[in-house]
């Protein structure tokens, strides 16, 4: 998909030239190495079960194909967003705030140079609630796009559905019951979207779409555009950039679920560059524990071989550290940390 022209807010004369030790370097960027891609229709469930375990823990992300959601809805809510994000600025400059309390809202990621100067990144990002089951977030969604609230809340129960799954066979590759991540994670997640916009670029060289972070949540699915490939992972001390596969979606290990397996299932560095040529868009879905939820490593992971590697906090305690972090490449987990690890 490809658009000429650029929203407002982007097209301004704001700098977003990172300094050079900002920059991606997208010379030294390997395009070789595959993620994981695993079929949630295999029948042989204890191999399901070993593939998404290794997954989790050498890679941190892996792709799913085969996992239920329609295609049609898939490419609808796609569609649908790019469209959201193309409305008149009137429509759209509503939601524009730096209020991160709010829960629906249009911002710019930044990053602050050694001077603390903001650089805007070359992206914008829409945030949305959402709920598997019910629909009380439904009146949240812009009712521009015309079809835009039918075709998120369909697509919000389809991901309920594929997150309960992917959870279960994440808890049977520690050795759990299936339901032991859901139940760490709590009653009441905090359920979110991020509809992340990258229009062409005129240098990509000097800037990103989304700087260098892990996911602080629990658990992330990413749906995008098929081209051009944006997302890149740290692998092995080495970016490497993950082509889009047809009809997939992407999982990605969060901070929580790290700590939950006690370091056993990784959350990994990754960021998302532009290009020069094409839009990209990708739809993430994230499910978090509510403030109150109280983290820590699982018991039944823990022994004298295996000690806690994590302290105990709370999310609203993590999302604190979260917050004084803003701007910098951001390290949360690594402060709850025991020292003694």
């Amino acid at each position: 998909m490809a658009f000429d022209s650029l929203p407002p807010s982007l097209s301004s004369s704001s700098s977003y030239v990172l300094p050079d030790h900002m920059r991606p370097d997208l010379q030294h960027v390997s395009h070789t190495i595959s993620l994981p891609t695993i079929d949630l229709n295999l029948h042989d469930q204890s191999l399901l079960v070993h593939q998404v375990s290794e997954a989790c823990q050498s890679f941190g992300f892996f792709q799913v194909i085969n996992h239920g959601i329609p295609q049609r809805l898939c490419d609808a809510v796609l569609d649908t967003t790019i469209q959201f994000f193309h409305l008149p600025p009137q429509q759209r400059n509503q939601y524009v705030t730096t209020d991160h309390t709010k829960k629906v809202k249009i911002f710019n990621y930044y990053a602050k140079d050694v001077e603390g100067r903001k650089i805007n990144l070359w992206s914008e990002t829409f945030t949305l609630p959402w709920d598997p089951v019910g629909q009380e977030f439904v009146n949240d969604v812009p009712q521009n796009p015309p079809q835009y609230r039918e075709v998120y809340g369909e697509y919000a129960r389809e991901m309920g559905r594929l997150m309960e799954r992917v959870l279960g066979l994440m808890s049977l590759g520690l050795g759990l019951d299936e339901g032991a991540l859901k139940r760490s994670i709590g009653e009441k997640p905090e359920l979110y979207s991020q509809a992340n916009y990258y229009p062409p670029c005129p240098q990509p060289e000097l800037t990103m779409g989304l700087g260098t972070h892990t996911d602080i949540v629990a658990i992330a699915v990413l749906l995008q555009t098929q081209e051009p490939a944006g997302l890149q992972i740290m692998k092995d001390q080495q970016w490497v950039s993950l082509l889009p596969r047809p009809n997939s979606l992407v999982v990605n290990v969060a901070d929580q679920i790290q700590v939950l397996s006690n370091g056993r299932y990784k959350s990994v560095i990754h960021r998302a560059v532009t290009n020069s040529a094409m839009t990209r868009l990708s739809l993430v879905m994230f499910y978090a524990p509510n403030d109150e939820t109280v983290i820590k490593p699982i018991e039944e992971l823990t022994d004298e071989h295996h000690p806690p590697l994590y302290k105990t906090f709370t999310y609203k305690q993590f999302m604190h550290q979260f917050r004084a972090q803003e701007g910098t490449i951001r390290r949360v987990k690594e402060t709850f940390q025991l020292t003694n690890t």
